[in-house]
């Protein structure tokens, strides 16, 4: 049985929205309120920073029409899922270099758990937010809902057709309150949306749809615009220490709580205009859209957080943080943090990665993303300059007479290395071997057919890079090669395109019985010795 309403519930059924205080959701409750739904508004505290009092939203929800109104504080867990992230580097966006720091997917993965845990308490089982049919929330909340409640049951507004044909757009909407005495003073719309939580901002739509439009059009809401010029921005100098995973202090100051740390981040990387970048992505639905970020906090601790992992971590392992966590960064954008999967990645990084990491960095922040680190220290670190000096060091760990030893170890895999690579192309020419009959070659331009969808005719295979290269070793690879010393054969394989891959065969370079040659043409290749099969044109 479904779990997704099409149309309005039954009267008197209770529906959970997930309330923001916007013209939308105040239309939503004040019509369902109307229509016999008992409405319960949730409103999530993220610490949102285009909202100055988020606990001023709930009243307007009972104002609306709704039976209860509640604020679910959700800043601490969405900082703490935000650290996780930056230790498992679940990041995949990345264009030039500048990475997406999954901010809103991680928003949607705490808010909808703890909204939905809200309802459960209030005896709530269905429920109802603003995502549209074409975004990835809509997979989002509907994944973490049924996680939470596996009762639970779906009815969005802006999916029923009957709504949807009530409120055409923002106009409609501002009439149908203005009729009910509930004014909503429209303010002057943007060229884009905005959403936001303490980890960052997402910037789209509208404008922004446009690849020609930049941005440049874009008021950032979490610290200056590093791309206009009229902004006077001052280097700054600033120090991050991390304790076993987790950032402790900024500047020596320790905070009462990971909350207070991250705002202070933000701060500071927001002056800079740190971490804004312009991405280009794929949604769930594989189809790609266009947004702006902001993150100067994440990327504050993200810079910080690397320098440190590559101090103090072997290849190998950074190896796996970098494939595990851009694996991890799509199934959270997916809307799958708390999937099995998901879990499994997480605790490898996290037990085996993270806890190693104590240290801090020094870092001079300019203009954007322009740095320059200063200095990084390490309780425990795999670098040491000792180990790989230029000059004369006491006790080195290994001698020239080390190193030469090291070498010849190498003979043995470049000598088999080389000896499949002759193999490989022995093996790949035979099987360019010519066949017994061509059938695309057997009937005359004539009689083909001459319909669209006739295929090409075949052409010679692209030829191994290793063939054509002018290494030493490659040249006398092709010169043993009986087909590199086949004049005929070489004019064949130009001459016809169905025999060049039979030309490149060892079997090639003696020419077959005149039994053997299916094809015919007015004039024999140039050169071919007598014997040899005439070229023709496929």
């Amino acid at each position: 049985m479904s779990r997704i309403y099409r149309s309005l519930p039954p009267r008197g059924t209770r529906i959970g929205i997930a309330f923001s205080g916007g013209l939308d959701t105040r239309c939503a409750v004040a019509w369902l309120a109307r229509q016999g739904i008992e409405v319960y508004a949730y409103t999530a505290d993220l610490a949102q920073p285009d909202e100055s009092d988020p606990s001023a939203i709930p009243p307007i929800a009972l104002q609306h029409g709704a039976v209860k109104a509640r604020l679910v504080d959700c800043r601490e867990a969405l900082v703490r899922e935000g650290i996780v992230a930056i230790q498992c580097g679940a990041f995949h966006l990345s264009s030039g270099g500048k990475k997406y720091f999954n901010t809103t997917p991680l928003g949607r993965a705490v808010t909808t758990t703890a909204i939905i845990r809200a309802m459960r308490e209030d005896g709530v089982h269905v429920f109802g937010d603003g995502s549209t049919h074409k975004g990835n929330d809509i997979q989002r909340f509907y994944r973490y809902g049924v996680l939470t409640n596996p009762e639970l049951k779906i009815y969005k507004p802006w999916l029923d057709q009957a709504f949807v044909d009530a409120f055409g757009g923002r106009k409609e909407m501002s009439e149908y309150l203005n009729g009910l005495g509930l004014p909503y003073t429209m303010s002057v719309e943007k060229a884009y949306s905005t959403d936001a939580n303490v980890l960052g901002a997402t910037h789209e739509a509208k404008d922004l749809e446009r690849l020609d439009t930049s941005m440049r059009i874009v008021e950032p809401i979490m610290g200056v615009a590093p791309y206009r010029r009229d902004v006077v921005i001052e280097p700054e100098e600033v120090t991050i220490d991390f304790e076993a995973g987790y950032p402790v202090a900024i500047n020596g100051r320790r905070f009462p709580s990971l909350f207070e740390l991250f705002l202070e981040a933000n701060r500071i990387g927001g002056r800079h205009g740190l971490g804004m970048s312009d991405q280009i992505e794929n949604r769930v639905i594989d189809a790609k859209s266009r947004g702006i970020y902001e993150a100067p906090g994440m990327a504050l601790l993200h810079i910080v957080w690397e320098r440190l992992l590559s101090a103090i971590h072997n290849e190998n392992t950074l190896d796996l943080y970098f494939s595990f966590g851009r694996r991890l960064g799509r199934i959270l954008y997916e809307g799958k943090w708390f999937d099995p999967e998901a879990m499994l990645l997480k605790d490898a990084l996290t037990r085996w990665e993270a806890p190693s990491v104590t240290g801090s960095v020094r870092l001079e922040l300019r203009r954007g993303d322009d740095y320059t680190l200063l200095d990084t220290r390490a309780e425990y670190m795999a670098y040491g300059p000792e180990k790989l000096s230029m000059e004369r060091v006491e006790d080195a760990p290994f001698t020239p007479a080390d190193r030469i030893g090291a070498l010849e170890l190498q003979n043995l895999s470049v000598l088999d290395n080389r000896a499949f690579l002759v193999h490989h192309l022995e093996s790949t020419a035979r099987l360019g071997a010519p066949r017994a009959r061509c059938p695309s070659c057997s009937a005359s331009p004539k009689a083909r057919p001459k319909s669209r969808s006739e295929p090409r005719p075949r052409r010679a295979p692209a030829r191994s890079p290793w063939v054509s290269s002018s290494s030493p070793a490659m040249a006398a690879t092709r010169a043993a090669s009986p087909a590199a010393r086949s004049p005929w054969a070489r004019a064949l394989a130009a001459t016809n395109p169905c025999a060049a891959t039979a030309a490149s065969s060892p079997r090639a370079a003696s020419p077959p019985s005149p039994s053997a040659a299916r094809v015919r043409a007015p004039a024999p290749a140039p050169s071919a010795p007598p014997g040899a099969p005439s070229s023709a044109g496929s």
